[in-house]
């Protein structure tokens, strides 16, 4: 076990930890436990929203798995990753100050209460609060064994001695704090992923002795790793292409980058995210990929991706500099974990319990249930994540198409269509769905285009065609 590379991530968890107490404060002080647990209160100023968006979608896929299939495939999958730079941009653009004003006005505090506030239909909050524990589940399961395959990397324990570690670690300030303490931790593990592939990309340019000597050398091995096919040419421009529907103007769908939407103080605070967010992840996705490429020519053989970052890292620099830079995806990993484990935690207490079981249920009741659901809902992630795939950049990319074929027509038609109605939203989850799953399962890339081009496509055209069906059929009534 080597403490020199350890000593850095013990003290990035000490300070974790020590928010997570601070945060705690705020939970207990607070007028309305569950606008301050699930939301912070909707008091986050830009500089923390731009940060907290940047580390919740930067997770172990744009630090592990993402460096891990760039180092496999080349350059075209550093292409295909900077579709990704615009995420928080298109976000709060189309979503923007209308959805934060009509989810105040709604006294929405999950993107759940939203839509059941928009179209007054119990089966939307039933399907959302179900597509968000189902697909998040899988999120949840891809950060934990993230999280376990950086520890059992850097320490050498087993990967079960390195899950317990992770989880352990997360779910105390996750619980404790809510999503203060989620924010504020955002806004230092960005800070911290920012500088780790600073230094990381400098380091690797350094090793491989410059970039013009690496791509040489990776031309020499494969000239489709400089190509932008892939190494094996199966990265078709139509796939590339779909695949930035997946992973750029769909992320919209997302909820729990949607949530971030509803809990910003101020129209301000909004256009500033707009531009950090954007030069924050266009740094992060634009350096992780292009240092996974160039791993390839300085430490070539690596079997497994998502070990790609961590034994670079310890390969090309002094043992307590990477024990430094590995607190990067060790942040991005903690940062998208703990709002995926607080956005469950909500759709079970909040959009599940409060609104179908106990409505009127006291706030003591509602703190401690909250506190349970959390703690639950981390102990099964953690059962689900002892048997890990290979790389969990799939488990990632089959929970966001599965979030946005159901979220993104009810979210965007619901704000900007008035004829929109619970009809048309319901079959319009419903459809995406159940599509989604069918196609992952049987029919993955139809046309030679991503899985979720064709579910996006079905459940807007069976919103329209339901809503339009529906309110002709309800004119008539009347």
């Amino acid at each position: 076990m080597n403490m020199a590379v350890i000593w850095p991530l013990i003290i990035f968890l000490v300070v974790i930890f020590v928010v997570g107490v601070y945060a705690s404060r705020h939970v207990q002080s607070s007028s309305s436990f569950i606008q301050e647990y699930f939301l912070g209160s909707r008091e986050l100023g830009g500089f923390i929203l731009a940060m907290t968006m940047a580390a919740t979608y930067g997770s172990a896929s744009s630090f592990l798995s993402g460096p891990g299939a760039a180092y496999n495939y080349g350059l075209a999958w550093v292409l295909l990753a900077m579709s990704q730079v615009a995420t928080g941009y298109f976000v709060l653009m189309i979503l923007g100050k209308k959805f934060a004003i009509m989810s105040r006005k709604y006294n929405a505090i999950t993107l759940v209460d939203f839509l059941f506030a928009r179209y007054k239909n119990q089966f939307v909050v039933v399907l959302a609060a179900l597509s968000i524990i189902i697909f998040l589940f899988s999120a949840m399961a891809a950060q934990w064994i993230g999280g376990a395959r950086l520890v059992e990397s850097l320490t050498g324990l087993s990967y079960t001695t390195a899950l317990i570690i992770f989880a352990a670690s997360v779910m105390v300030y996750v619980i404790i704090g809510g999503f203060r303490a989620v924010a504020i931790t955002d806004m230092v593990q960005g800070l911290i992923m920012v500088a780790g592939t600073i230094i990381l990309f400098v380091a690797a340019l350094k090793a491989g002795g410059g970039m013009e000597k690496i791509m040489t050398t990776l031309g020499t091995e494969n000239p489709n790793l400089l190509s932008p096919y892939g190494n094996d040419r199966s990265l078709t421009p139509l796939y590339i292409s779909s695949f930035w529907i997946l992973v750029g103007v769909g992320v919209v769908g997302l909820p729990q980058v949607a949530v971030r939407a509803m809990s910003y103080k101020n129209a301000k605070a909004m256009h500033r995210a707009l531009i950090i967010g954007t030069i924050v992840v266009g740094v992060i996705m634009l350096g992780m990929h292009l240092i996974g490429v160039m791993a390839r020519a300085i430490v070539p053989g690596i079997t497994i991706g998502d070990k790609v970052m961590p034994e670079l890292a310890m390969t090309i620099m002094p043992d307590w500099l990477a024990g430094i830079v590995l607190a990067a995806p060790m942040a991005a990993i903690m940062s998208t974990v703990d709002s995926l484990l607080l956005l469950v935690s909500s759709a079970v207490v909040k959009d599940l319990y409060l609104h179908f079981i106990n409505k009127k249920a006291e706030e003591k009741k509602v703190k401690r249930l909250s506190f349970i659901v959390t703690a639950v809902i981390g102990i099964v992630v953690f059962i689900v994540a002892l048997q890990p795939p290979d790389l969990i950049i799939w488990l990632n990319l089959f929970s966001f198409g599965g979030l946005e074929a159901v979220f993104i027509w009810p979210v965007i038609l619901g704000l900007y269509w008035k004829r929109a109605n619970g009809a048309g939203a319901v079959a319009s989850m419903v459809i995406g769905m159940f599509s989604y799953i069918i196609f992952h399962s049987f029919y993955p890339n139809v046309l030679g285009m991503h899985t979720v081009v064709f579910p996006i496509l079905l459940s807007l055209l069976s919103f329209i065609a339901v809503t339009l069906i529906s309110s002709r059929h309800g004119m008539k009534r009347a």
